[in-house]
């Protein structure tokens, strides 16, 4: 569906060609003075050097040509040579019943569908989720959805840690405590037990003690490294017990995830990269790729016009050990291999960014991905408390996801009560609803790339620009709907109208955007744009609804439009929504 802007667009470039002006000059843009206009063109200015003549005179000579158009209700040019624009009543409204009917809602579904694989979940196993966990699932998950919705072939994939030294600790400490199990006695032949020696919470209580004992007991963490080797080179023991840690660690993985509405098609970890090492490696030495550096085995991804260092890209240390390095390139090998995407999109705290520099250049100097692949680096700013440090609980530890997701719905629960709004049987369903919307949308609204303060107190407020807001918006729009219904309306065959006010107008406006916000938040991996576009839309629906009567409207074709508006107002917010991963209840 063609948007507003391209229509506009067109009548300006047209108006332009008949004036004997270039017609690239007729790009419209919104207005920058809302006050005065609702859109601008400023192409008069752009053409004054070339045809050497006041930009005035050419704006003028344009905007005659633009008389009697059906787009605009104005067309006025204004000194030294603007033309401002006000888009027709009529035009707007038949738009808005052409939007409607769209499944996409004025969007555009992808000519040429491409596979991307989203990295955006990086869990260790054997540890609980934690707040520094948040922002890339939550990021992850709405940049997964836009490009589905856009036609794309979209994987998500959790990529796991589960093959490194944190192994090797909690093996060492199971022998430790456990000696007599049978995972450590090397002459066993038989089957292994089916059920885990330990529960989600031992192995939580587990890993932070063999952490610390190894950082001040030297013998033990060398047991832990042996441990981690042995494991690597598939002793059969420590392979049951990983499978048992991964079993549990993945179930609980899944549960948390469920909670934050975050799905991942690929549950792939670091060990499903381990095959792909051996020859990739061989074939960087083979091909004069990588050398021996003070005993590791390294690749210079150093280039020409760097301002600065770029260390090399060490595949192997002294030991023969691999590290991240070697298996985030083992996994663009796998995803090459087996998904032949046309972008992996990472999206992982920006101080990880000389890593994946170093991993994109390796990748690429070596050929381990095709040059017309991406491999693009999506670096997320910390989540801060009030002190501007990163958010910690009370007593200065890192705070557990599931602990922040309860104290959240705790305090949504505690609002919606008070308001008496909600049934006491549905206030915990609605408070684990809104409490979603508060974290999820407290966050996107940030640019991700940006730092931000996490306030409980804000996010969670009915009034600003916050997630149960938004909700409240449209639950008032669902109540207003109903109430027509059992006024003895339908919402059947009712088609919209023109604005017969200017907070109608407003709101038409910013509906008829939608479909541009979408695809432009996805080419630029920007979901806080759409949580601007929903706020300003939810700012748009509540002045028309205090300025406008709606169920008192006396003309029936009048009123049967505003109800067909609010039909769209709500098809479009809740569509925006889901593309941020949350839901709106049916009452608050």
């Amino acid at each position: 569906m063609k948007k507003l802007m391209d229509h506009m667009t067109e009548e300006l470039s047209s108006a332009f060609e008949k004036a004997g002006y270039d017609p690239a000059l007729g790009k419209v843009t919104v207005s920058n003075r809302p006050d005065l206009c609702e859109f601008q063109c400023n192409g008069a200015m752009a053409g004054a050097k070339k045809y050497r003549k006041a930009p005035f005179m050419i704006a003028e000579e344009v905007a005659e040509n633009l008389k009697g158009t059906r787009l605009f209700e104005k067309a006025e040019v204004v000194k030294p040579g603007f033309i401002n624009l006000d888009l027709s009543k009529e035009f707007l409204a038949e738009y808005l019943v052409s939007m409607d009917s769209d499944p996409m809602l004025g969007a555009d579904r992808a000519e040429k569908p491409e596979t991307i694989i989203i990295d955006y979940g990086g869990p260790n196993v054997a540890k609980p989720l934690h707040v520094g966990h948040l922002r890339s699932a939550i990021i992850g998950e709405s940049i997964k959805r836009t490009g589905r919705f856009l036609g794309h072939n979209v994987i998500g994939d959790v990529h796991l840690g589960d093959w490194g030294l944190q192994m090797g600790l909690i093996i060492t400490e199971l022998k430790h405590r456990s000696p007599e199990l049978v995972y450590f006695d090397d002459s066993f032949k038989g089957e292994y037990p089916k059920e885990a020696p330990f529960t989600i919470g031992d192995l939580e209580e587990i890993y932070p003690a063999a952490s610390a004992r190894s950082k001040e007991d030297e013998e033990y963490r060398g047991e832990a490294l042996e441990a981690t080797e042995q494991l690597q080179n598939g002793k059969p023991g420590y392979m049951a017990l990983w499978n048992h840690i991964m079993k549990v660690s993945v179930a609980d993985l899944k549960k948390n995830y469920e909670r934050l509405n975050v799905e991942f098609d690929l549950w792939k970890a670091e060990s499903d990269a381990q095959p792909y090492i051996p020859d990739m490696v061989q074939r960087m030495i083979d091909e004069g790729f990588a050398y021996e550096d003070q005993g590791a085995l390294v690749v210079d991804v150093q280039q020409e016009g760097d301002t600065k260092e770029i260390p090399p890209c060490i595949l192997l240390k002294s030991d023969g050990a691999s590290l991240y390095t070697t298996t985030d390139l083992a996994t663009i090998v796998d995803r090459a291999k087996n998904y032949d995407p046309d972008e992996i999109l990472y999206v992982v705290d920006k101080r990880q960014e000389l890593h994946f520099e170093q991993v994109f250049r390796c990748a690429r100097k070596t050929g381990l991905i095709g040059g017309d692949k991406r491999l693009v680096f999506l670096g997320f700013g910390t989540m801060n408390g009030k002190d501007g440090k990163p958010f910690k609980t009370r007593e200065g530890g890192v705070m557990r996801l599931e602990n922040l997701l309860s104290d959240i719905e705790n305090e949504m629960y505690k609002k919606i009560i008070e308001n008496r709004s909600v049934k006491d049987t549905d206030a915990e369903g609605t408070a684990q609803i809104v409490g979603l919307s508060a974290v999820k949308y407290g966050d996107l609204q940030n640019q991700a790339t940006k730092d931000y303060v996490f306030d409980i107190d804000r996010f969670t407020s009915f009034e600003g620009n916050t997630g149960p807001y938004i909700l409240y918006t449209i639950v008032r729009i669902k109540s207003i709907l109903a109430r027509y219904v059992e006024e003895g309306g339908s919402l059947s065959g009712l088609s919209i109208l023109p604005a017969i006010n200017q907070s109608h107008k407003n709101l038409m406006l910013q509906l008829a955007s939608f479909g541009q916000v979408a695809e432009n938040a996805f080419v630029d991996k920007a979901p806080h744009r759409i949580c601007a576009f929903i706020y300003e839309a939810a700012n748009a629906f509540n002045s028309f609804y205090h300025e406008t009567k709606i169920l008192g409207q006396q003309d029936e074709a009048v009123k049967g439009s505003l109800i067909a508006l609010l039909c769209l107002t709500r098809k479009v917010l809740e569509q925006s929504i889901e593309l941020l991963g949350f839901s709106a209840p049916e009452r608050m």
